[in-house]
């Protein structure tokens, strides 16, 4: 009688014992009610007038969340200080890849170079990180398949700027100033293959600067020893406008063509008064004055009161959340990393309500746009900038 019992409930005793399904593992970063983003950036030390960018970010989230959300969840975001420094940076990423969702707006050619290989092998998605294009264009495919990046390369950036010298201004010497690291040597590459295509045109002057550099006077007489009659700056705001106030010392005007890094007119002025007047630059994105940048800064300003009199690099804060937010919608309410990516996958032509001219990312296409236009600097009681060039599209890199 005994086994009889036994036998016949030896079967719920088996099915008692199997394993239950497991649950599905938690998306780092998410939650019932929020999406949490990280973001490490330049709140302070020499490149801090970038630090706008992510402040900016954290602004347009809030307004976001007031609008109520992302399929009924809010953004979160977890802002860390890097100073623009590789080694602050990597510590902050190996804080927040587990605990984060996605990272946004990433300043630096050399924090990227530091954190691409963390980025891959933690599966996060990284998106509108700014700097070096190249940084992920050598990487192996699979390593960047959660990187999304809308922005020019720096080299065929300064190649279009050699050649609007030349044409613009008759410029025959031209002299380099850039960051000594991987932003600046791929601005000169791009010059060189600038000087390369036009001829007549000789580059007489390569001048770098450390990032800890304070004073830039001996720079500044090396260029004017060079005799170069314009001047391409790859250099942070703070070191581009260093440079031109110590050149101005000693009574050494050249014409000044800008990275699309020192596109914000009002950073530029505040940092230089006049000696920013008729400055070339590139520009990346909208600008104060149009319409689709009026509508950021003016959301941003309004989230926080502070950004007033840094409205032009709020512009691209607002951006990193857009593109951000756009491919959250596309994944839908049951998130995950691998559903955002495939997601992103199938934004096309997307011009962030007119901020840019179309981004368009893919399964083998992750830089989404390669593209500058060419602006003049006016008077400094003038906030208007004259565009000079229609937007310049080159090839995406990955």
């Amino acid at each position: 009688m005994k086994l009889r019992i036994l036998c016949a409930a030896l079967p719920f005793l088996l099915a008692s014992a199997a394993p239950a399904h497991a649950a599905p593992a938690p998306v780092p970063g998410v939650t019932d009610t929020e999406i949490t983003i990280g973001i490490t950036g330049p709140l302070s030390g020499p490149a801090a007038a970038w630090g706008t960018i992510a402040l900016a970010s954290e602004a347009y989230a809030a307004h976001l969340n007031q609008q109520g959300g992302i399929h009924g969840r809010k953004l979160k975001i977890v802002l860390k200080d890097d100073g623009y420094n590789p080694g602050r940076a990597v510590a902050n990423f190996n804080e927040m890849k587990d605990s984060v969702f996605a990272v946004i707006g990433t300043v630096g050619t050399a924090v990227l170079n530091a954190n691409k290989d963390l980025v891959a092998e933690a599966g996060l998605p990284l998106v509108y990180p700014l700097g070096n294009v190249q940084v992920f264009a050598r990487q192996p495919r699979e390593k960047v398949r959660t990187v999304f990046q809308v922005y020019p390369d720096y080299a065929d950036e300064a190649e279009f700027l050699v050649g609007q010298a030349a044409k613009l201004e008759n410029v025959k010497k031209l002299g380099f100033f850039g960051q000594n690291d991987d932003y600046g040597k791929q601005g000169l590459e791009g010059a060189r293959r600038g000087i390369a295509g036009n001829p007549g045109v000789s580059l007489v002057g390569e001048v770098f600067y450390e990032v800890t550099d304070r004073e830039l006077g001996t720079q500044a007489l090396k260029m004017k020893d060079s005799g170069a009659e314009a001047v391409l700056l790859y250099s942070t705001a703070t070191h581009g406008a260093g440079l031109i106030k110590e050149m101005a010392k000693v009574g050494y005007r050249p014409k000044i063509f800008a990275s699309f890094t020192l596109y914000d007119r009002d950073t530029m002025f505040r940092l230089l008064g006049d000696l920013w007047e008729g400055a070339y630059f590139d520009t990346a994105i909208a600008l104060r004055g149009e319409p689709a940048a009026d509508r950021i800064i003016d959301i941003v300003t309004r989230s926080d009161p502070k950004l007033k009199g840094r409205e032009g690099f709020c512009v691209q804060g607002g951006a990193d959340v857009l593109i951000l937010v756009e491919g959250l919608k596309r994944a839908g309410r049951d998130l995950t990393r691998e559903k955002f990516v495939a997601a992103m996958q199938t934004i096309a032509n997307y011009t962030e309500d007119g901020l840019v001219p179309g981004v368009t990312f893919g399964p083998t296409r992750h830089h989404g746009l390669n593209a500058v236009r060419l602006m003049r600097a006016g008077k400094a009681t003038d906030p208007t900038v004259k565009q000079i060039t229609p937007w310049q599209t080159f090839a995406p890199l990955f």
